[in-house]
């Protein structure tokens, strides 16, 4: 993943409530960021992406009628959209350990619960770009490899039938 100047990136926020959706605006504009589009939904959100170059997705998680694990899901899984390897951070209020887990096994690249602060969305966005993970193809799986640390060669057997791809 290239690393992009805070300045010089295209943020689409997706969440149901307006005045989130504003807050978050605000809060990316106070960071640097000069290019913002907005979404109310997961739906909305993948027409947007067809217009709109985003380097980076700020995703709600409950929204009707799409939230933002079935977005996401949506936008790894087809393997014909220009966006498909595009950061997301999911920020959420219902930030349960099984809810991480299964925003992490969707493919979701960050998570942050809300309330949010301008510093704690600053690290999460340089920690995507600054230290980014490989993005991983496999079976049952697409997004931004689930492991930290990168190890470059793992002892033992493959456990998968088919090996996963990873793209830088």
């Amino acid at each position: 993943m290239k690393q992009i100047p805070i300045n010089e990136l295209s943020v689409l926020i997706v969440d149901d409530n307006r005045h989130m959706r504003m807050l978050i605006r605000h809060v990316v504009f106070a960071l640097g960021v000069k290019e913002v589009e907005e979404a109310v939904d997961g739906s909305s959100a993948l027409e947007a992406l067809q217009v709109f170059a985003a380097d980076l997705v700020l995703c709600d998680l409950q929204m009707e009628p799409m939230g933002g694990l079935e977005f996401v899901e949506k936008l790894r899984s087809d393997s014909e959209n220009p966006f498909r390897l595009v950061p997301v951070i999911m920020i959420t209020a219902y930030a349960e350990m099984e809810t991480v887990a299964n925003a992490r096994d969707i493919g979701v690249t960050e998570f942050m619960s809300k309330p949010i602060t301008a510093i704690a969305l600053n690290k999460r966005i340089e920690r995507v770009f600054k230290d980014p993970r490989h993005f991983v193809v496999a079976q049952g799986f697409v997004g931004p490899d689930r492991r930290r640390s990168q190890k470059d060669e793992l002892a033992g057997a493959n456990r998968r039938e088919t090996p996963a791809t990873f793209i830088n």
